[in-house]
């Protein structure tokens, strides 16, 4: 195979019409994602109720359509109700997950108000570890309901009179981990999944709901944890979840590039599980995946062993971001792109401070980290279409991964802006790519801009002292030639494209 690569994109070739909260995001009461992230009173930047407004641009900048809240572990040991009502009557809980004080000054009120700030719906996530049916009916009712029941008054009496109206809600977190609190086996999860979904859609019909999958691909349990829930919830369920973290802990580069293709296999296996089902039961109903956790995470292992317990949002699980680890999360999100007719939603695992592309000092700065650009670049420009890539590529093997193509792409196609977007990652770290896209169904194109993120330094990250050390520039090479598009995309390299047609 020559060194070239080739892609053929066709525009009646379609994965799917990509639903935007493909690009959701995640905030769990967990370090300083929500208490020196997204709410800090008295910061300079902070405004009425408490929210930075330095974050807060920063994450408007990213469109996040949806963020699942408040947890993760938190959840399961959470009783949302500690979190509502007049602040100074909210007491300080043991957080058990991860061995902190809660004080619950931020809770469901504010987190509505701050997401309808930042432009965002809520994903809620009900805890099913201490609690169950009734608690989870009880905050649909609070939440959704118009009024006249007593949680729904109770709400406009904490000064809501119209209802919050949130539509995603998650059955729990991680329930097949015996680190989560109220760890269930499959029956025992399933059988109060099933349980809860009912009440919570007799309560609101209009709600979506996800089931909790694996934890991840190398739990024990997996996949047939999926099959033996979904055999419980299957038709009162819409989603279910998939969770992954990806790591360079053996400093392999190559190997760490080629993570994304663990992530296909995941997505392929879960499918064909919840397809399994969906025969078992002579279902109608095609089951979507809500992949409501996914991102790098290995950085800040060794510190977080050493925080002492019962703080109030002490720094946990602040991984600093590399510019390889941009590389990764832009081949992990076109890894989604590529499975969107299957995975509907997803939630880069978290937004502020903890393992996220936004970083902040209490009391001082915000910035954004490596991995904030192909975020925000597929946020942006990944809405519309996505289209299947015929890519011919040259491939490279490592010890644990084989047949890894150097070009990892894919395009979405934006009708209503005549556009269309590529985006590509170069994974080969010493060379350049030269790439041939033919685009042969589509006329005439211009190319609108060929944006970069690279560094020299693979290990190169944003600081506060140095917030835009590692940023994408529009310097890159592509040109058009009738419907075919030529860029050399240099080494280790993320690549967005943007064609106009005409």
């Amino acid at each position: 195979m020559s060194n070239t690569a080739k892609m053929i994109v066709d525009k009646d070739f379609i994965i799917s019409t990509i639903d935007n909260r493909l690009y959701g995001s995640f905030i769990e009461h967990l370090g300083r994602a929500v208490y020196g992230g997204i709410y800090e009173p008295g910061h300079p930047q902070a405004d009425e109720q408490g929210f930075r407004k330095d974050v807060l641009s920063l994450i408007q900048a990213l469109r996040v359509p949806i963020i699942r809240y408040p947890g993760g572990n938190f959840v399961s040991g959470y009783d949302w109700k500690d979190g509502i009502g007049p602040k100074d009557q909210r007491p300080d809980r043991l957080e058990l997950a991860w061995r902190t004080v809660e004080p619950n000054q931020f809770g469901l009120n504010e987190f509505v108000d701050w997401s309808r700030i930042a432009g965002t719906d809520v994903m809620w996530a009900i805890n099913l570890g201490t609690q169950g049916i009734d608690d989870a009916r009880n905050i649909v009712e609070y939440a959704n309901h118009r009024s006249g029941s007593y949680w729904s008054d109770l709400r406009i009496q904490h000064g809501y009179t119209n209802p919050h109206s949130i539509k995603t809600w998650c059955l729990g977190n991680e329930m097949d981990g015996p680190w989560q609190i109220g760890h269930k086996n499959a029956v025992e999860y399933g059988r109060i999944a099933c349980e809860s979904a009912k009440v919570m859609k007799w309560v609101d019909p209009t709600i979506e709901l996800v089931a909790c999958g694996s934890s991840g691909s190398g739990m024990a349990t997996y996949p047939e944890w999926e099959a033996i829930v979904l055999d419980h919830t299957y038709e009162h369920v819409d989603y279910l979840s998939l969770h992954s973290y990806y790591g360079n802990h053996e400093n392999d580069t190559a190997t760490f590039l080629g993570r994304s293709l663990e992530m296909e296999d995941f997505i392929r296996s879960v499918s064909a599980t919840c397809d399994y089902i969906k025969s078992k039961k002579r279902s109608k109903k095609k089951l979507s995946l809500s992949f409501d956790e996914w991102n790098v995470w290995f950085h800040s292992n060794e510190a977080d062993k050493k925080i002492e317990p019962w703080q109030i949002a002490p720094p946990q699980l602040e991984d600093v971001y590399t510019m390889e680890d941009a590389l990764v999360v832009g081949c992990l999100l076109i890894a989604l792109l590529k499975h969107s007719d299957r995975v509907r939603m997803a939630c880069l695992a978290q937004l502020v401070n903890v393992i996220a592309p936004i970083m902040t000092e209490n009391g001082g700065a915000a910035w954004a980290q490596t991995i904030y650009y192909p975020y925000m670049h597929a946020s942006i420009y990944g809405r519309g279409q996505a289209l299947v890539p015929l890519i011919q590529s040259p491939k490279y093997d490592t010890n644990t991964i084989t047949d890894i193509p150097y070009l990892e792409s894919i395009a979405v196609y934006n009708e209503e802006a005549s556009e269309v977007t590529i985006f590509a990652v170069n994974r080969d770290l010493t060379n350049s790519l030269p790439l041939e896209v033919d685009l042969r169904s589509f006329g005439n194109c211009t190319i609108l801009e060929h944006l970069v993120l690279e560094n020299s330094d693979l290990k190169a990250t944003n600081t506060s002292a140095q917030p835009n050390r590692v940023q994408p520039h529009n310097s890159g090479n592509a040109k058009s030639d009738g419907n075919r598009i030529n860029a050399s995309l240099s080494k280790a390299s993320w690549n967005v494209i943007r064609v106009s047609l005409h």
